[in-house]
């Protein structure tokens, strides 16, 4: 099998090195029937705390193919990657392109591919917020219509492909791919030595903050600091701030608007982030994945968003949604500091094996697996 994994932001990352390494695992038991795979890297986050560092920390192989495209508009960002990979997909044969997540690069790698009649599997399907607003959406939604093979992290996504019409058999559960990866540096996590670096004590939160519904209008975005600022009376935050969310900060003027125990630092390496979300009291985020590892952590989430494609972490974990209503947002604060705590429940497959699943049912598929015109190179060109 010839496989092109397709990665371009923080989250990718963190999503393509389980895979990585089911790849590297099947390979030293199948000598004769290896996996051949090749990691592009978009460049759709080219900050270095937020692409290349995640390479170091995560233990992924340096990219076989940079397309360095950088920022720009949704359009901007898809369509420069379309350009790039479709010239390496006509230049290398492949028989199958992984996408992960929903970033734009998810979306450019499965169209690319689905244009050029290369098989796509899409590793977190399923997930709907059902709010179109939200770019990830559309992402979700184009991005399984066009795939052949569908990994669900939950029964739930299951359930929302079939409603849309995808046939059950390319279907199929494997849980979540985000809890391979936080099992596999839990320990490796313990040794960041990030918490003594900024002079924490054990009580603490720590923010991320991104979404261009919460940043991209000065109204909003102050009105989410005017919360924290209240909250950090009672509790010291921890804010690595997102480079989007540090521009508007400078562009609006609201870098001195923020209470001095609001600790706004750089972005931070995985490992480092880890460390500092397993001690936090609790975490506040408007991000995707933080919902689903928190969950798994038993830590408190209040997610600042009026929906997520996350729901089981509301039913079954300790997700709370809050918007960006400075009330709300105080009042559930309150109510983990006065010890209301929700309690996780079961969540099937996330268990830190969902990579292997995705491989052993790859490996079965005849199509995938019929050889091809010989080996790649170990390295390719730009």
């Amino acid at each position: 099998m010839k496989l092109f994994l397709i990665a371009g932001a923080r989250p990718n990352f963190m999503k393509i090195a389980p895979i990585i390494r089911a790849i590297k695992k099947h390979n030293n038991h199948n000598k004769n029937f290896p996996i051949q795979c090749k990691l592009v890297h978009t460049g759709q986050h080219y900050d270095h705390e937020m692409s290349s560092t995640f390479f170091n920390d995560l233990s992924i192989p340096e990219p076989d193919i940079h397309l360095n495209v950088g920022s720009g508009t949704h359009a901007e960002q898809t369509g420069k990657v379309m350009i790039g990979l479709e010239k390496i997909l006509l230049k290398e044969k492949s028989n199958l392109v992984m996408v992960v997540g929903d970033v734009n690069s998810t979306l450019a790698g499965a169209l690319t591919a689905a244009k050029l009649h290369i098989p796509v599997a899409h590793v977190e399907a399923g997930l709907r917020s059902y709010d179109r607003r939200m770019p990830e959406e559309i992402n979700r939604l184009l991005t399984d219509s066009i795939s052949d093979y569908l990994f669900t992290p939950t029964e739930e996504a299951n359930k929302n492909l079939i409603k849309e019409g995808i046939p059950p058999e390319k279907i199929h559960f494997v849980g979540d791919i985000m809890i391979d990866n936080l099992f596999f540096n839990l320990k490796k996590a313990d040794k960041s030595k990030i918490v003594e670096k900024l002079r924490l004590n054990s009580s603490y939160t720590l923010l991320t903050l991104h979404r261009p519904s919460n940043v991209d209008e000065k109204k909003k975005l102050k009105n989410i600091f005017q919360a924290l600022n209240k909250i950090s009376q009672k509790i010291p935050i921890v804010f690595p701030a997102h480079p989007r969310t540090k521009k508007r900060i400078e562009e609006f003027g609201l870098k001195n608007y923020l209470d001095r125990r609001i600790k706004l630092i750089e972005p931070l390496g995985f490992l480092d982030f880890l460390k500092l979300m397993k001690g936090a009291q609790f975490v506040i985020t408007d991000s995707g994945g933080i919902q689903e590892e928190t969950t798994v952590l038993q830590i408190p989430c209040l997610t600042l968003r009026d929906t997520t494609e996350r729901p089981i972490t509301i039913t079954n974990g300790t997700n709370t949604l809050c918007g960006n209503d400075p009330k709300k947002i105080i009042k559930e604060v309150e109510k983990i500091l006065k010890g209301k705590k929700k309690k996780i429940k079961s969540l099937e497959f996330w268990d830190g094996k969902t990579a292997e699943r995705i491989i052993k049912i790859l490996v079965t598929k005849p199509n995938l697996n019929k050889g091809g015109n010989g080996k790649w190179k170990k390295k390719s060109g730009n």
